[in-house]
Formats: structure tokens, C-alpha cells, sequence
């Protein structure tokens, strides 16, 4: 379902449960937002990936992404309030399922 924004909320699902909800205009980027959420390693290549499962809200679409965090030193222009280490965050989109239920 599209809000009046144009956002989607989609819903991650982790063995069988639907514990968040994300929002985002596309499913990747509440696939980003969701990564964002793993444990982060201590440089990219470090990272572990992750299966990242996203039900987009009013359909039966499983969006599904392989996903992956890890720290990162803060860019020299950052405002005051970000701190000197960040997490980013990458995805990689691995298919769509439809449920059955």
C-alpha cells in the first residue's frame, strides 16, 4: 500500500514473525534502513552478509536481499551531532517471493 507520501511500508520477517516495519519509496531502501540494524563488522570486507526478508504491506511480495553493515570513520564536513564512527550499510537484492498463505 502507498501512503499519501508516496512511501511503502514493508516488514521484515524473521522466521515467521514480523517484528519492524520500514519504510522507504522503494524496497531497497528500507532493505538499507533494516541493514543498518545488523551487527556491523569492523571494515566492509570484514562484514558478514545476511539474509534480509521485507514484506511489502498490502501485497504478498517477499522482497529479499542479501545485506551486510560495518563501521566507518565519519566524513571530515560531518554535522556536530554525528559521531566519528557511523555504520554503513549495503545491499544486494536476491529475488521475489509470493506468498502462498
Amino acid at each position: 500500500m502507498v501512503r499519501e507520501d508516496g512511501k511503502r511500508n514493508f516488514a521484515l520477517r524473521e522466521s515467521g514473525d514480523e517484528s519492524s516495519v520500514f519504510s522507504g519509496n522503494t524496497p531497497r531502501q528500507a532493505a538499507l534502513k533494516a541493514a543498518r540494524r545488523l551487527e556491523p563488522a569492523p571494515s566492509e570486507d570484514d562484514a558478514d552478509q545476511t539474509e534480509i526478508r521485507l514484506r511489502e504491506k498490502g501485497t504478498d511480495k517477499v522482497h529479499i536481499y542479501e545485506g551486510w553493515a560495518w563501521h566507518e570513520q565519519a566524513p571530515d564536513d560531518k554535522p556536530d551531532w554525528m559521531p566519528d564512527e557511523i555504520t554503513e550499510a549495503n545491499v544486494s537484492k536476491q529475488g521475489i517471493e509470493h506468498l502462498d498463505e
